[in-house]
């Protein structure tokens, strides 16, 4: 880390230390002087020890009440006495203790167990059941595995990506992908962390499967409206996953046989109550499969062919004690594609997939201050090996960082809580790096088209309830991204010819920008079931995806803010206005928003990338705004749950070099989009689910006309993005069947995509027939779907 940056951020490390000092050395004798006191601690999973993420912790006596971090821990400052404090999260027993702080904190460790289910109700009450009402959160939508389990899956594959397209807001980047956009922003500007590390390319074969292995994921957060200001980096969302801790109590084995891929988890305690691991795996054996009918084609002229990809997900704890504990994570993941021609000339190899490494340590100051210091590693790379006879060509990209970030969550008295911490991250992106043979001349890139960059951040953010009826959340983020060397960039003049070569030395400045991101969301209580909200966030994004396709795809390119690509830079509004029904049982609630977004980037229109020539040359930059509401009405209890979603929104674009600077409706403009979730679970036996989708069709840029120049069809093209696809929609199913528990557990589930078998478009070609000289021609233009109905059967066991 260069000097001028280490500044940045050893300044907040500095204040963090003088509040560590006041938090738990000046404060607490203050507090003493006003008698009061202190309870706080952990909320864990009694079976197999797990920390329990959002548990509510209820002061009976009172209306105050607390929820947990995503470590389970928690803290509350009373007046001095005895107290009965309710703890309670989905699918557990509440559980009711009582607390005498008549003279001291008290530390407060809880185990919930699980509930048993023995009337015709079943209560969902994960969080506070009037949390949406009294929160200052917008936008934001918690979800455990198990809610996600229990919905139909493509293929039998269990994917979160795709559960929360369900959510309004959240738009299917198109048939089958788990790729999304959020409130008109593209698939780039979603940050996605898992356990703390960036995942850049979040899905399997092309982005028809997430990289997320059901089986080892604890917890999922999606944040769409009111960005907390521990995040930054991006413009429209964040998807925040936890992997599980694994079992503390005993040995657990998890796995489950598709029609594609299966799964195996084994997780349990290196020392019961201290330390535990888990590990899970996933691959497909597609390519297993085709091996022996591909060599009896034509005599095994196609053996060799294959695509498979793979999921590795690793993870040990250690608990030396209330005070500290240590996380060591990581995740390995890999697609593969392999393909020989039947005469054995060419063959190309694909590999491409993400690794990340996590090192965290939780800290307890006092009852009061819990810090977390982390530090992560993340690769994500893209190869391409190919060989015809005796030419030989490799291309690879991607890109490297390494982290380490401090936060730390003080919570001075009930009605205050504070965060705030620093991050550091190194990045190296590598465009391309080509290598090229012909016999004995060899061509090659090396490393001369990577970029190196620091990024750090400070913030600090503070959740107030001001008075009974109003409570507000404000913070700021102050960003930091410097473009450093080594660099060699080349100058070309107006006819492609290099006329200068620069040279930058290691970690020379190249360019360096400095942003500041308020951040602010309040309530206020109309009464105690509904409340409106309001709240703005300023973003800045500084690392970027530059694609001409609809999601994130393995060939995409990871790109810097450099001289000429500025700071992409996002303002959105919100209003929303929340209402309860029947004793919390109906949720319903409508946001409005408008988002602003500067120096948006796309390829300039005919752009063909050449390896001799710096990626950047061909972006072009502008703007773009999104605007629209978000309904949502879900049944939280019964034997019949279930939501409804519905988004009415606008996307559009505008660039000076696009479209003859006319603005035009972006690739991510859905005006109609609705989701319908079903889930009934009328016994033990049996559970029952059901989901619809509904949405407009996308957008794309296609011919009006055609012309004949020198005997060649030339097309002609209408503006950008004027033609809009027919509508989307599809309607899936599933039903599981829960054996009798025997020795273990295991169901069976039967799944059916687009059950009615609706041919969606999934993209438009042409089809020409006839002959020019002949003036005979006929040009076509025609629709093609991906996936009919797709049935699907999978055995789940745990023991």
């Amino acid at each position: 880390m260069p000097p001028q940056l280490s500044a940045v951020f050893l300044l907040p490390l500095r204040i963090a230390l003088l509040l560590v000092f006041f938090g738990a050395v000046s404060l607490p004798n203050r507090l003493v002087a006003q008698v009061k006191h202190t309870i706080s601690g952990y909320v864990k999973d009694g079976k197999n020890g797990e920390s329990l993420f959002s548990a509510m912790v209820q002061v009976k006596e009172t209306a105050l009440g607390t929820i947990t971090n995503e470590y389970g821990f928690y803290s509350i400052t009373l007046p001095a006495g005895k107290y009965n404090l309710v703890f309670s999260y989905l699918g557990f027993d509440n559980k009711e203790v009582t607390v005498d702080i008549s003279k001291e904190n008290q530390r407060l460790n809880i185990e919930l167990g699980t509930s048993s289910i023995t009337t015709d109700v079943v209560e969902i009450t994960g969080k506070r059941r009037d949390a949406n009402v009294q929160s200052t959160d917008m936008g934001k939508v918690e979800m455990t595995m198990e809610e996600v389990k229990k919905l139909p899956a493509l293929l039998g594959e269990v994917d979160v990506m795709r559960t929360l397209q369900l959510m309004p807001g959240v738009m299917s980047a198109g048939e089958g992908n788990s790729g999304f956009y959020v409130r008109g922003g593209g698939p780039d500007q979603n940050l996605v962390i898992l356990d703390d590390a960036v995942v850049y390319n979040t899905g399997h074969l092309f982005g028809f499967f997430s990289v997320f292995n059901a089986d080892a994921i604890k917890n999922t957060t999606l944040i769409k409206g009111g960005m907390p200001a521990q995040y930054g980096g991006r413009l429209s969302s964040v998807i925040d996953l936890q992997m599980k801790d694994g079992n503390m109590k005993k040995y657990q084995v998890d796995g489950g046989i598709g029609l594609i891929s299966s799964r195996l988890t084994v997780q349990g305690p290196i020392k019961k109550d201290k330390a535990s691991f888990i590990v899970s795996g996933r691959r497909t054996y597609i390519d297993l499969i085709t091996k022996p009918i591909l060599k009896r084609v034509e005599d095994g002229a196609y053996d060799g062919n294959a695509y498979y990809f793979y999921d590795l997900n690793l993870k040990v704890n250690y608990r030396f004690g209330d005070k500290d504990r240590l996380y060591a994570s990581g995740y390995f993941g890999r697609d593969v594609f392999v393909f020989k021609d039947s005469e054995g000339s060419f063959s190309a190899e694909i590999p491409w997939g993400n690794t990340t490494a996590t090192l965290r340590w939780n800290h307890l100051f006092s009852d009061r201050l819990f810090m977390n210091v982390t530090a992560i590693y993340n690769d994500y790379n893209f190869a391409l090996k190919s060989k015809f006879q005796d030419v030989s060509f490799s291309l690879s990209s991607g890109i490297k960082d390494a982290s380490a970030k401090m936060d730390f969550d003080f919570r001075p008295n009930q009605k205050n809580s504070v965060k705030f911490g620093a991050i550091y991250t190194y990045h190296i992106f590598t465009p391309y790096t080509a290598n090229g043979e012909l016999g004995d001349v060899e061509i090659t890139t090396d490393k001369l088209s990577q970029k190196h960059a620091h990024e750090a951040a400070i913030y600090i953010q503070d959740e107030l309830d001001i008075s009974t009826t109003v409570k507000i959340n404000f913070g700021m983020r102050g960003s930091l991204f410097s473009h450093v060397g080594p660099l060699e960039k080349k100058v070309f003049d107006d006819n492609g010819a290099t006329t200068d070569t620069l040279k930058y030395k290691r970690n020379e400045n190249i360019a360096t920008y400095v942003r500041g991101e308020p951040r602010m969301n309040i309530r206020i209580l109309i009464d105690e079931s509904s409340s409106i909200k309001a709240g703005v966030t300023v973003n800045n994004q500084f690392i970027h995806l530059v694609s001409s396709s609809t999601t994130t795809l393995p060939t995409d390119l990871w790109v810097p803010s450099t001289q000429k690509v500025k700071p992409q830079l996002g303002i959105q509004y919100t209003v929303g206005y929340f209402r309860n029904f029947n004793k919390n049982m109906f949720e319903t609630s409508v946001e409005v928003y408008y988002k602003d977004m500067f120096n948006q980037i796309e390829y300039g229109q005919s752009f063909v990338p050449q390896l001799n020539t710096d990626i950047e040359e061909g972006f072009v930059f502008g703007r773009g705004r999104s605007y629209g509401a978000e309904f949502f009405l879900k049944k939280a209890t019964g034997k019949l749950n279930g939501w409804i979603g519905y988004t009415l929104a606008w996307t559009n674009r505008q660039f000076p070099d696009i479209n003859d600077g006319k603005r035009f409706s972006a690739k991510y403009d859905r005006r109609h989009d609705m989701s319908i979730v079903l889930m009934y679970e009328p016994n033990k036996k049996w559970r029952m689910a059901a989901t619809f989708v509904y949405g407009t069709g996308q957008t794309t840029t296609l011919p009006i006309g055609r012309y004949f120049v020198n005997g060649q069809i030339v097309n002609q093209y209408g503006e950008r993005n004027s033609y809009r696809m027919q509508p989307y929609h599809r309607m899936d199913i599933s039903a599981t069947y829960i054996f009798p528990k025997t020795k273990f557990y295991s169901d069976i589930t039967i799944s059916v995509y687009n059950v009615y078998n609706r041919m969606n478009p999934y993209f438009i070609y042409y089809d020409v027939d006839g002959d020019v000289n002949s003036g005979n021609l006929e040009v076509q233009a025609k629709q093609s779907s991906l996936f009919p109905v797709l049935p699907s059967l999978t055995w789940n066991f745990k023991f």
